[in-house]
């Protein structure tokens, strides 16, 4: 049977609010000026770490910085993020052919907690997150620990995503990767690390539905 892994933030969810206001608690914590949005968001998809990292924190600061963001993300995250359009569609339509699994950079803590409220989490199998990792995506790490703990078989596996970095860690994995477009990646980067772009989940479903 086929496995389909999903990236989370961009591909099933939008939190893009609940990132941002997290992201303005945890500099405002440190009296630190808040980076400008459009710098955040295109580094969504990392690891809050290298997130912070990139935007100005010393490496000796960053857990604390992280550490801010999560205590607030974690009283916000439910009320403050939605699935994305055709995202439930998706995962039901690939529960039907396939059997499932999440591969995100997310805490998997709260990203558990996140697809129980939305009623999707019973549909999974695994969840990889953050700390189940020592490498996270682009690395291939995180897809390879997902295909183990499914038992699964890499030439029967796809992983969905809207960034290069979702691309990268397949390719490295020896999976199919198909890129979505969405909010974190112009869809012009996207179409120079993925062999398929489709515009959402659902299509992407669709096509994995079709290969032969």
């Amino acid at each position: 049977m086929r496995v389909i892994l999903f990236d989370l933030d961009g591909t099933l969810i939008d939190s893009t609010e609940a990132i941002l206001e997290s992201f303005d608690i945890a500099f405002r914590a440190f009296n630190k000026e808040t980076p400008n949005e459009k710098e955040i968001k295109k580094l969504i998809g990392l690891p809050l770490d290298i997130m912070f990292e990139r935007l100005g924190i010393s490496r000796d600061k960053v857990w604390d910085f992280v550490d801010e963001y999560k205590k607030h993300y974690r009283k916000i995250s439910t009320q403050k993020t939605k699935l994305l359009p055709f995202a439930k569609e998706a995962v039901i339509e690939a529960s039907q052919f396939a059997r499932l699994g999440i591969v995100t950079t997310k805490t998997a803590r709260y990203s558990k907690e996140l697809m129980e409220h939305f009623g999707l989490m019973d549909y999974f199998e695994v969840l990889i997150g953050r700390e189940n990792v020592e490498n996270p995506k682009p690395h291939p790490e995180p897809i390879l620990r997902a295909i183990h703990a499914m038992n699964a078989k890499k030439e029967a596996t796809f992983m969905i995503g809207d960034t290069c970095l979702d691309m990268v860690s397949s390719k490295e994995a020896g999976v199919f990767g198909v890129g979505v477009i969405g909010d974190y990646t112009p869809k012009n980067e996207l179409i120079k690390c993925a062999d398929i772009v489709k515009k959402n989940a659902l299509e992407a479903v669709k096509f994995i539905k079709n290969v032969e």
